[in-house]
């Protein structure tokens, strides 16, 4: 495998194995994409990225991390994604989302404005999680305990989700269960004390997912690709291990699963333990990997040409995600082609631009 050779995922093909990252802009009004998000998005597209992930799009107003986050949870939003699809396609890139409820992380101001909850007066709203246990640090809002009826509210709005993001023209879908999101909420024991069937043994932490993923595999089509980004440690004691989630990976691939994005962490504000590195998720990617019979992607520090090509043809990763990268360079894929002696590199960029790239 070469980072540059296409890539086939179901019926979906990239044209190469670099996929942009989903990354919230915190740039929307009631969840709509405006034209932040046209050109941000499709000059990653006109960059040369095989695949564009669109930001955490809330499923519901309440899932929603800040009031400047993007959303997917009316049908006025399917529209406005579409122009943006329409333009990635238009430029090489297959579209995706990722879809996400923040849970107790939810009602915070954005990263520049403190990332801390805020209040009524400031657009906040009560947040719910599967404890009434708070985050803590700059989070210190204690959320509502969801009943059996709001999981299963909250389902929908998955669903829901999924079907507007397939009549806006996505290509992928994504369903966010890490980074302390509320899907991570239920699997993590840091944040789950729950007694019921949501709550407590490995089988009863993972049910929040598995029946969210099911129900959203049952209305994206099987010939589109559907993604799950997962924590798959806390890097805390008595919180997620690796092993848990090779066997909640193995489940999630006899449902339909057809890859892994491996993240990590976030579920409380210790971080302290995390092993920061080039590339440091993508040993484990390789293990889940291996061990599931799965393909994975993986992002975090991966920054440079040759450790993203190494990752594919080592068999780490079967696609790499960039992130900040992306956002230093929108035109990182043709860069990496230079360096790594691609021939023809120049054709990666839109013919307006390829032009002055040989000369």
């Amino acid at each position: 495998m070469k980072l540059f050779d296409k890539y086939t995922l179901k019926d979906v093909m990239m044209r190469n194995r670099i996929v942009v990252s989903p990354m919230c802009q915190y740039s929307s009004v009631d969840g709509l994409p405006n034209d932040w998000h046209l050109v941000h998005l499709g000059s990653r597209a006109v960059g040369g990225a095989g695949m564009v992930i669109v930001e955490a799009a809330a499923v519901s107003p309440e899932g929603r991390i800040s009031p400047g986050d993007a959303g997917i949870y009316s049908d006025d939003h399917v529209e406005p994604y579409a122009k943006i699809n329409r333009f990635m396609k238009q430029h090489g890139a297959v579209p995706g989302i990722q879809i996400a409820h923040a849970g107790r992380k939810a009602s915070a101001s954005r990263p520049w404005e403190g990332d801390e909850h805020i209040g009524p007066e400031q657009g906040g709203w009560e947040t719910i999680a599967p404890s009434a246990e708070a985050f803590g640090g700059t989070l210190p809002k204690v959320p509502q305990a969801m009943s059996l009826d709001d999981i299963a509210r909250v389902k929908m709005n998955f669903v829901q989700a999924a079907v507007r993001a397939l009549d806006a023209g996505f290509e992928c879908l994504q369903v966010h269960f890490a980074h302390g999101y509320l899907a991570h909420e239920f699997y993590s024991p840091l944040s789950n004390k729950r007694t019921d069937q949501y709550g407590g043994s490995f089988d009863n932490r993972i049910r929040f997912m598995l029946e969210t993923f099911e129900a959203v595999r049952e209305v994206w089509p099987e010939r589109l690709p559907l993604m799950v980004r997962l924590s798959v440690t806390d890097w805390i004691d008595g919180g997620v291990t690796v092993d848990e989630s090779i066997e909640l990976t193995r489940q999630l691939k006899a449902s339909g699963l057809d890859l892994l994005d491996v993240s990590h962490g976030f579920v409380t504000p210790d971080i302290s333990k995390i092993p920061w590195g080039p590339g440091m998720m993508l040993p484990i990617a390789g293990r889940i990997r291996k061990e599931v019979d799965i393909p994975t992607t993986a992002s975090w520090l991966i920054t440079e040409p040759k450790q993203a090509a190494a990752a594919v043809a080592d068999g780490q990763v079967d696609v790499v995600s960039l992130a900040r990268e992306m956002l230093r360079d929108p035109y990182w894929p043709y860069h990496a082609a230079k360096e790594l002696g691609v021939e023809g590199a120049e054709q990666i960029l839109p013919i307006q631009y390829a032009r002055a790239a040989k000369t």
